[in-house]
């Protein structure tokens, strides 16, 4: 996983641990990175704005005889990476949901992203998740347009024994998501997980469609999944989807085949919202709770 990446910031500390640390020497040292950033999935504007920081931070730092050199540039290395992924708002999924619970109402999850990002399995390991907690979840299918899209959520919710409501193809994917919601209150259901369309992005159509379903609703959460995998294609769907519907996390997909790892990075310096989950296999368990810090401590390794 991310094994670019990694080389990449090895690379760059091996450097500048043996050289002065002068702006001219630094700057080329940097610029090379930059490079490297850039064919590793981090956006160019991501890219820039660390290589920047990590100039400022070490031009003219007098390291004495006895400093560890490579700590030091480890440790501004690590702060630089750490402040590019702070988001707004972090978010505890359990605890927003046992809140809900406690006040007797379903919390609600509207799921947006392009088709092929993985979006239905994706629901499937949060709804796995979340029965695996104490939680009962009922699944939405508010995507009534994609041949196939019914019978793919059916199967999962099967799979895991628990309840999707639906209409005919060609229905309103508000009504849908409004019924399940109904549902869970009359049934006392926790968690209401709304599947959606995936048309692409610049699809004006699909985004007043989103709209429309999140102001009927107005769910707790709208989160965006996003392919790893799909590089700075990934960067502009997030900034697409958050600019019309205003997402208010990401979980990426696909993540245990991305030898890249700059999408992560990129993802959450666009939005400015946490990535909750990355998904890390075909199998329901397949998926971890996202944690800058241990992400960043895994890079640096």
């Amino acid at each position: 996983m991310f094994e670019k990446l990694k080389s990449g910031l090895k690379n760059l500390v091996n450097k500048v641990t043996t050289t002065e640390l002068k702006a001219e020497n630094l700057r080329s040292i940097l610029s090379e990175f930059k490079l490297s950033l850039v064919e590793n999935d981090v956006a160019f504007p991501v890219a820039e704005k660390i290589c920047n920081e990590i100039e400022k931070r070490l031009e003219g730092v007098q390291i004495r005889r006895l400093e560890d050199r490579r700590k030091i540039v480890e440790k501004n290395l690590r702060e630089v990476l750490l402040e590019v992924m702070q988001t707004n708002n972090n978010i505890n999924l359990l605890k927003a949901v046992e809140e809900k619970r406690k006040k007797g109402e379903p919390f609600v999850i509207v799921f947006v992203g392009i088709n092929g990002t993985g979006k239905t399995t994706t629901i499937a390991k949060i709804a796995r998740f979340l029965n695996r907690k104490g939680y009962s979840v009922v699944l939405a299918c508010s995507d009534t347009y994609r041949a196939g899209s019914i019978e793919q959520l059916e199967e999962h919710a099967k799979r895991l024994g628990i309840r999707m409501i639906k209409h005919k193809y060609g229905a309103d994917p508000a009504a849908v998501a409004y019924d399940t919601i109904n549902h869970a209150k009359a049934h006392g259901i926790n968690v209401v997980l709304i599947d959606t369309a995936g048309r692409i992005q610049t699809n004006r159509n699909l985004m007043n469609e989103l709209a429309k379903i999140k102001r009927i609703v107005n769910p707790d959460l709208t989160v965006l999944t996003v392919d790893s995998l799909t590089g700075n294609d990934a960067v502009m769907q997030a900034e697409e989807f958050h600019k019309s519907v205003n997402i208010d996390a990401t979980i990426l997909t696909k993540v245990d085949a991305d030898i890249k790892g700059g999408s992560a990075i990129s993802v959450t310096y666009a939005t400015k919202k946490p990535i909750l989950f990355i998904g890390t296999g075909q199998t329901y368990e397949d998926l971890e709770q996202f944690n800058p810090e241990k992400f960043v401590n895994m890079i640096l390794k």
